[in-house]
């Protein structure tokens, strides 16, 4: 450094940054020997925040605002070595200026496909991409586990670090949450909150602030797309079969209003009864092709009666119609055993109910002696 670089050093005593870059994160105010005069002024501007360190330690950290420089109003400095004799003792501070605007429109993707287990189509692959937008909130903690003595930090030098922790964070959420591709897919916005809150920590250990994370696009392989296309068209031709249907009744009932003589009146009637009997055959059978339609209801399927018994003063159950058998097969009850089920107003004896007096006139008398 030339006697001139040093000299203007010595006498400018007004410390700020501009920055027109846009991109950097962290500047390092340049002074020769990195000597500040008692007095000098400090200009931190709106989106900034200043730190000053005294030989490898953070002095103070100052807000946006206009500031002199000495030990009366800087205590923290007064504090450390050498600062109590004055801004004009041979020791030394450096000046680092923050950039705490919001850095938006951060891009981030999924380089390889997300395998997830998915309720509905089992093992699945997704790929997702997106933005985010960050900011510095902790300058301490970010000098100290990223910037080091870097006199120039610019976005480039963390961009794939932070990209890293959303990716892999976002991979961890949604791996752990269980949340189906097709409600992954649904809302984006909701999604993006949540992810946001989650991916936090990971930036706080850095000083940083995630303030958004956008989920853009989450996409399944071809295969998945297709099935989901047939899927829709399968519904949809439910939905037009059921409209049909609709149709043939209106008809029906136009049909049947129909005033026009006796002959349009007949032909209306005959189109009708068709109609009726078309529609009748269809509403009987059911489509095959509706994916809405249920299957019909099995005829084995019956209600089950629960039942409850007293035994020995206390009441059991409930119990089932074949757990009533076992019982009076192994003599546990008889036909004075009281009973009770749905619909009795008292207990009943147990031959009084005629499903129970089936198994006990089943059973066989008694060995003879």
């Amino acid at each position: 450094m030339s006697i001139w670089d040093k000299l203007f050093g010595e006498l400018v005593d007004v410390i700020e940054w501009t920055d027109d870059t846009r991109h950097t994160l962290v500047y390092r105010f340049p002074r020769y020997g990195n000597e500040i005069k008692n007095g000098a002024m400090l200009t931190v501007r709106e989106g900034q925040l200043a730190v000053l360190v005294n030989e490898g330690e953070v002095a103070d950290v100052f807000e946006p605002g206009l500031y002199e420089l000495n030990t009366a109003n800087v205590p923290i400095l007064s504090s450390l070595q050498g600062w109590k004799h004055g801004f004009e003792s041979p020791y030394k501070a450096e000046v680092y200026f923050f950039n705490t605007k919001v850095f938006t429109d951060m891009k981030w993707g999924l380089r390889n496909p997300l395998i997830l287990r998915d309720r509905e189509f089992g093992v699945i692959r997704v790929r997702a991409f997106g933005s985010y937008a960050f900011r510095i909130t902790d300058p301490h903690k970010m000098m100290s586990e990223i910037v080091g003595t870097d006199g120039h930090f610019v976005l480039e030098e963390i961009n794939g670090q932070l990209k890293n922790l959303v990716v892999s964070g976002f991979a961890k959420v949604i791996s752990e949450s269980g949340i189906p591709v097709l409600d992954l897919a649904a809302s984006y916005d909701d999604l993006g909150q949540f992810l946001t809150e989650q991916i936090q920590p990971l930036f706080t250990s850095y000083g940083l602030k995630l303030e958004t994370m956008l989920v853009e696009n989450i996409s399944v392989p071809d295969s998945v797309e297709k099935a989901l296309d047939e899927r829709a068209s399968s519904i949809a031709v439910g939905d037009l079969n059921r409209f049909s249907r609709y149709q043939q009744a209106q008809s029906m009932r136009d049909a049947a209003n129909n005033e026009t003589g006796a002959a349009g009146g007949g032909m209306a009637m005959g189109m009708g009864f068709g109609m009726a009997q078309s529609f009748g055959q269809a509403l009987g059978k059911g489509d095959a092709t509706d994916p809405l339609v249920p299957p019909p209801v099995p005829e084995k399927v019956k209600e089950i009666k629960h039942y409850f018994v007293v035994i020995d003063g206390e009441r059991v159950g409930p119990l089932n119609l074949s757990a009533v058998a076992q019982m009076i097969a192994k003599n546990q009850l008889n036909a004075n055993t009281l009973m009770w089920t749905a619909g009795l107003d008292d207990w009943v004896a147990a031959d009084g109910l005629s499903e129970v007096q089936l198994h006990l006139s089943n059973q066989p008398p008694a060995v003879p002696e």
